[in-house]
């Protein structure tokens, strides 16, 4: 690959902010590069649909956003797209240095911030057009450190979250819903001391002091009742 014209190395761009698409891939076709944006299914489509349309396009460096609206987590194209042998690049806006370390893992090149992304972006693309690293090993550790960091915090609120009852992840669903202890009551027809008693509970096993705060633990860990 080294040395072959910039013209036979194909990149695709799956991004569904049609603006910044459209300048990354004016940019890298005034670099020389045959670049593509893929087209999103305007209806219905998956994931799977657009694993399935990025490897049918057969390129040599995929530029990938992490949020795919509609879509869901564009991580999720990650390991397909390594699989199959092709360089995966990241821009996303998420400052979350544990997911960016995730997108490492999956098999990832590179991952870059979309601030200030374009040349950046371009200049990676340039490196591995060349054959050249795109990231050096500590900066690879320092990624996969943090998204083991993040890993071991996100077990340990799942683990809390786990300790309670049935009867108290009814409760903590009502405050994750924005529901009051009266309101909680009511519809549990149990008295409102009762419920105090469960949300001192909840507090207690998840290791917080407020209600607010137990419901920024849920949101964090991903929880939900029944889940």
């Amino acid at each position: 690959m080294p040395g072959s014209a910039r013209a036979d190395y194909r990149v695709l761009i799956v991004d569904d902010h049609m603006l910044f698409a459209e300048s990354l891939e004016l940019a890298l076709s005034l670099e020389g590069y045959d670049v593509r944006r893929l087209e999103l299914p305007e209806e219905r489509g998956s994931m799977a649909t657009l694993r399935s349309l990025a490897l049918r396009a057969n390129p040599r460096t995929v530029i990938l956003d992490l949020d795919l609206g509609r879509f869901g987590d564009g991580g999720n194209l990650i390991p397909p797209l390594a699989r199959a042998g092709i360089n995966v690049v990241v821009l996303t806006a998420s400052q979350d240095v544990g997911r960016w370390g995730e997108c490492m893992r999956l098999g990832a090149r590179k991952v870059l911030p979309k601030s200030g992304a374009l040349q950046q972006a371009i200049g990676t693309v340039r490196r591995l057009h060349q054959g050249l690293p795109v990231v050096t090993r500590e900066e690879l550790e320092a990624l996969l450190d943090a998204w083991t960091r993040e890993r071991k915090a996100q077990d340990d609120l799942r683990r809390r979250l786990d300790l309670l009852t049935p009867r108290e992840r009814q409760v903590l669903a009502g405050l994750i819903e924005g529901r009051t202890v009266r309101a909680i009551s009511k519809e549990s027809v149990v008295s409102e001391a009762t419920v105090r008693t469960q949300v001192k509970s909840i507090l207690s096993k998840l290791e917080v002091s407020s209600q607010l705060a137990a419901v920024g633990m849920a949101h964090q860990a991903g929880w939900r009742q029944g889940a």
